[in-house]
């Protein structure tokens, strides 16, 4: 008499070979890591790099998916975690300087937004971004000028490649606050004492990141070992520290707003 094989009998022997499937790949990639030359980790960094990028340029508004094996391998030396010596030391860019900046490379102010919405030619919409999230702001709208879109593309996608070597999970920076109306500014200014009359941001050349706050970025439905959000603190600051000193950007660590004030250069 031919055996039947139930439904889920079926499930049963399809997921046990799958794990096996899965742990042979995983002493197999073990073995390849550990056989690598340094050389070919650094070619396999630059390839991740690589791919990230032409990710993000096909499906800027897809959020990132990758495979867990892409994410940990057995026996990587992970970088270590340094920050920076001190955050105001590193980054203590007046508003004086950053506003010199905003003024060469940014738009004449806006209005208002009706003004904002004749003036997207000029702008670029970042609202949608794999390798950062944009926060509600009710002072602001998500539009930089290129220049500024390209460079906060830029730290996101760091940030990600960063936080890959070093073996911690994947989290977005998370933006605050980007271009202010002239409106934005005389509202914000009611409530806001320090909040300048003759901000950066009405200029579409700066925006701000929040350095106590992250976005997860969840892969698969398995539980993610906690990260302390100084940690990716940590990672950040190195990561702009690294733009400021190639010359990209101006930074202003900010106490009482607890985020990164960033002015492109």
């Amino acid at each position: 008499m031919k055996r039947v094989i139930t439904k889920t009998q079926y499930l049963h022997l399809f997921t046990a070979l799958v794990i096996v499937l899965a742990l042979y790949r995983c002493a197999h990639d073990a073995h390849t890591a550990t056989a690598e030359s340094n050389d070919a980790s650094v070619a396999d960094s630059a390839a991740i790099a690589d791919s990230a990028a032409t990710a993000t340029s096909s499906a800027m508004s897809q959020p990132i998916v990758m495979e867990e094996a892409q994410l940990k391998v057995e026996g990587k030396k992970w970088h270590k975690i340094n920050s920076v010596p001190s955050y105001k030391v590193a980054f203590p860019d007046s508003n004086e300087v950053q506003l010199a900046m905003a003024k060469k490379y940014g738009v004449k102010p806006v209005l208002n937004r009706e003004d904002a919405e004749k003036r997207k030619t000029e702008l670029v919409y970042i609202g949608a971004n794999p390798y950062f999230h944009v926060d509600k702001m009710r002072e602001s709208i998500p539009y930089l000028v290129p220049r500024a879109s390209i460079l906060l593309q830029d730290i996101g996608q760091t940030f990600f490649d960063s936080l890959y070597v070093k073996g911690v999970p994947l989290h977005q920076i998370i933006v605050t606050s980007v271009l202010r109306t002239e409106e934005d500014v005389a509202r914000l200014r009611k409530y806001n004492l320090n909040a300048s009359e003759n901000s950066c941001h009405r200029f579409g050349t700066t925006f701000d990141i929040c350095y106590n706050r992250y976005q997860t970025v969840q892969i698969d439905q398995k539980p993610r070992r906690s990260v302390q959000n100084d940690t990716l603190k940590w990672v950040l600051s190195e990561v702009l520290r690294d733009m400021r000193e190639a010359g990209r950007c101006y930074i202003k660590y900010e106490v009482k707003q607890g985020c990164f004030h960033i002015t492109t250069r």
